[in-house]
């Protein structure tokens, strides 16, 4: 892979893909840089005039990734490095989420990276290498209260990952699963969609709000150096936790839910499959 790699990041214009998209930039690599919203970017496109491209793109609309992905691909010859990044966050208990809610939250944050995987895995594959960063989250070992569509979404996404790395690691290319922990990404601001609010859960909410805190967590660019290394990593693990924080509590609710299997244990034998 001669000269600078070159990159493809969905939901760039803000938040984790923005940063990632001025960490490979400032790199001296390349990107394409593709978002709803591709203003944000003009600063950025400023700085680097001949190595970021912006694409304007929905990645719920299956058609428009693709045709972004063969744009992607003209710009500058293949794609080295992909990072499934674009999402929003439903924020509501599930009784209250409409169906449209619903159907557009994964939407975005499953099929749209679905729908992205499609279409870069082809460049990947007759090429014979490729870096596919699919971006997920911390919580998707258990589902939370009132962010239930955000998690079920993005374990969708880790398990079709897995299958996904198993597929086409044959052909060079590498797939890895980056479980982020808490960023200040806007995600609970820009990228929120919001239940109509039921009197029933106001008790839960309030006692969510307050266990949350006012701790936005730290800025996006801070995660920035560790995918830099990830996706130069010949051999990169299928899943890597990106915040250490977010290791620790993921290594405390993985230890108790071994606990409640093992305190179950013996009902669970009673059934011979």
């Amino acid at each position: 892979m001669p000269g600078a790699r070159v990159w493809f990041i969905t939901g760039a214009s803000r938040g984790l893909g923005r940063a990632f998209t001025e960490a490979a930039l400032s790199a001296g690599e390349r990107v394409v840089a593709a978002a709803r919203d591709i203003e944000p970017l003009a600063e950025v496109a400023e700085k680097h005039p001949d190595d970021l491209v912006r694409l304007s793109l929905d990645v719920s609309d299956r058609r428009a990734v693709f045709e972004a992905v063969e744009q992607a691909v003209a710009a500058f010859g293949r794609l080295d490095v992909v990072v499934n990044n674009a999402g929003g966050l439903l924020y509501g208990m599930v009784e209250e989420a409409t169906e449209k809610q619903i159907r557009d939250h994964f939407d975005v944050n499953f099929f749209g990276a679905v729908w992205v995987a499609q279409a870069v895995i082809p460049h990947l594959r007759a090429q014979g290498f490729g870096r596919v960063l699919q971006i997920t989250s911390m919580g998707t070992g258990g589902g939370m209260a009132s962010v239930g569509f955000y998690g079920a979404g993005k374990a969708a996404l880790d398990s079709v990952s897995e299958a996904l790395a198993m597929e086409v690691e044959q052909f060079g290319i590498k797939v890895t699963v980056v479980q982020m922990g808490g960023y200040a990404t806007e995600l609970f601001t820009a990228g929120t969609t919001t239940t109509a609010p039921d009197p029933a859960y106001d008790t839960l909410r309030a006692r969510l709000a307050e266990m949350w805190g006012e701790d936005a967590g730290p800025d996006p660019s801070t995660a920035a150096p560790a995918l830099m290394e990830l996706a130069a990593l010949p051999d990169p693990p299928r899943r890597l936790i990106l915040g250490g924080r977010s290791f620790d509590l993921v290594q405390e609710m993985s230890r108790a839910r071994a606990e409640q299997y093992r305190d179950w244990e013996s009902l669970s034998r009673m059934a011979p499959g």
